[in-house]
C-alpha cells in the first residue's frame, strides 16, 4: 500500500505538504503512510483515494490485506481462520440482499430482466430518442421545483434559443442549465470518472449558474428549512463533515448494493443533508441518474405533476422523519422500472 500511495502522489506531482493540506492532516503522517510506519484509518483511505484518484476498492483491498497480516501474522492457525472468515463474509454479503423486502426485491428482479432486454436493443438507440427523453427529464425535474415552462416551451428555449413571453429569466436559465448538467453527467459516465465531491459541486454549479452565482457549486453558509417538511437539515458548519461521510458511505457501499438501491440512497442522503442554499432536489436527482447511467440503466424521470410530486415528497418525508426508507426505495425502483419499460417500447418500434 505504501508504494501505491507514493507512486500515485508523485504521478500527480504533489508534495507531501500539498497532499496533507488536501486531507487536512499533518504532513508527517503522509510520510509515515508512505514508509509504512503508520496505517491510515478507514476514513483516511477514502480521502486518499479521492485526492490521489486511486480506485477506492484497489486501495481498500491493499489496506485490508495489510491490516489482516498485521493482526494474524504467521500464526499456524491463520489459514484455517481465514477460511472461516471468508464464509462469514459471504454470509454477511448475502444478508444485504435478503434484508430487502419481498416487494422491493421483486421489482429489482424485474428491472434486471428489463435491463438485459435493453442490452439486446442498444444497437437501435438513436440520438433523437435520447434527446427527447432528456428534454422530458429536464421539464419534469424543473416542474417538481416550481418551474412553469411547458414541455413545448422547454423545447423552444433549449433547442431553438427562444424567449418565452411571460416567463422569468430564472425559468429560462433553469431549463438551459439542467440540460447542460445532463450533458456533464453523461461525460462523467463515458469517461468513467468517479463520483466525488468535486463532481457533485460541479453538477450544482451548472444548475445555479447565472441564477445565484455566488452560491453555485458552494455549500450553504446559513441554516435552511425545507418548505412543507418537518425535517430540519444540519447546521451549515456541519455540512462539510456530513458530505465527507456521504462520499465515504458511497465508496464503502457502491459494490455491495444493487445499483438502483445505491442510486436511490445517494439521492435521499444528499437531499436530506441539503448542502446547498438552492438546487438540492435537482442535484440529488442528477447524482442518482449518474449512478444509474454508469451501471447501464436509464434515467429515472420522476414526474412533476401534483400526484407524482406528492408521492415523491411523502416518501422523502417518511425517511427523514422516521428513518424508514422502504417507501422511497420502492418509489425510485418503480419509477426506474417504468422508465425502462417505456424506453424498450420506444426502441422496439
Amino acid at each position: 500500500m505504501k508504494f501505491l500511495l507514493k507512486n500515485a502522489r508523485e504521478e500527480k506531482g504533489l508534495k507531501t505538504r500539498e497532499l496533507a493540506q488536501l486531507l487536512g492532516i499533518d504532513q508527517a503522517l503522509i510520510s509515515k503512510f508512505e514508509t509504512g510506519l503508520r496505517k491510515p484509518t478507514r476514513e483516511q483511505v477514502a480521502k486518499l483515494a479521492q485526492a490521489l484518484e486511486i480506485d477506492y476498492e484497489t486501495l481498500m483491498v491493499a489496506w485490508l490485506k495489510e491490516k489482516i497480516l498485521y493482526e494474524i501474522g504467521d500464526d499456524r492457525l491463520a489459514l484455517q481462520a481465514m477460511v472461516l472468515a471468508e464464509e462469514q463474509i459471504k454470509y454477511n454479503t448475502s444478508f444485504v440482499r435478503k434484508s430487502l423486502s419481498k416487494n422491493l426485491q421483486s421489482i429489482l428482479d424485474e428491472i434486471d430482466v428489463l435491463k438485459s432486454k435493453l442490452n439486446e436493443f442498444r444497437q437501435f438507440d438513436s440520438f433523437r430518442i435520447v434527446q427527447a427523453l432528456e428534454l422530458e427529464y429536464t421539464f419534469e425535474s424543473n416542474r417538481i421545483e416550481g418551474n412553469t415552462l411547458t414541455l413545448r416551451e422547454t423545447d423552444l428555449v433549449i433547442n431553438e434559443g427562444l424567449t418565452i413571453s411571460g416567463k422569468s429569466m430564472r425559468e429560462h436559465l433553469e431549463a438551459i442549465n439542467h440540460v447542460e448538467a445532463i450533458g456533464y453527467i453523461k461525460q462523467l459516465m463515458e469517461r468513467n470518472f468517479p463520483l466525488n465531491e468535486r463532481e457533485v459541486l460541479s453538477i450544482h454549479n451548472l444548475i445555479l449558474r447565472g441564477i445565484i452565482p455566488e452560491d453555485a457549486g458552494r455549500y450553504r453558509r446559513v441554516q435552511v428549512m425545507i418548505k412543507g417538511s418537518s425535517h430540519m437539515p444540519p447546521q451549515p458548519f456541519i455540512v462539510p463533515k456530513e458530505m465527507e461521510d456521504y462520499f465515504i458511505w458511497f465508496e464503502e457501499n457502491k459494490s455491495k448494493l444493487h445499483p438502483v438501491i445505491l442510486a436511490a440512497e445517494m439521492h435521499e442522503r444528499l437531499v436530506t443533508i441539503h448542502p446547498f442554499i438552492d438546487g438540492n432536489g435537482r442535484a440529488s436527482r442528477l447524482v442518482m441518474n449518474l449512478i444509474l447511467l454508469q451501471n447501464g440503466y436509464v434515467i429515472a424521470n420522476i414526474k412533476g405533476d401534483y400526484e407524482s410530486r406528492m408521492k415523491y415528497y411523502q416518501a422523502l418525508e417518511t425517511v427523514q422523519s422516521s428513518g424508514n426508507k422502504e417507501d422511497f426505495l420502492l418509489f425510485i425502483a418503480q419509477n426506474e422500472k417504468e422508465c425502462l419499460e417505456r424506453y424498450l417500447d420506444i426502441i422496439k418500434q
